[in-house]
């Protein structure tokens, strides 16, 4: 396996466990999660001349995991909580 490809699978893993760990807690606001998603679509729009191709595999993995997050928990099958 090569390393964006790695780097993509690893931030993805990470960034979705984040996510779900977050929409546990008090005060969760989808809306939030949705306006970051926003933002960070943005941010992988821009292309910056110089990005390394692990640096967008990170962002690459980061979005999937939002995408993956908002339809999971728009459809009630998010993990459930185990402790």
């Amino acid at each position: 396996m090569d390393i964006a490809r790695h780097t993509e699978e690893t931030e993805y893993e990470m960034m979705l466990n984040h996510l779900i760990f977050r929409s546990r807690q008090e005060g969760f606001s989808i809306q939030e999660v949705e306006d970051e998603f926003h933002h960070l679509l943005v941010y992988q729009g821009h292309g910056w001349v110089g990005r390394s191709e692990t640096k967008e595999a990170e962002i690459q993995g980061h979005v999937y995991a939002y995408q993956i997050f908002l339809k999971r928990y728009k459809e009630g099958t998010l993990p459930v909580n185990e402790t």
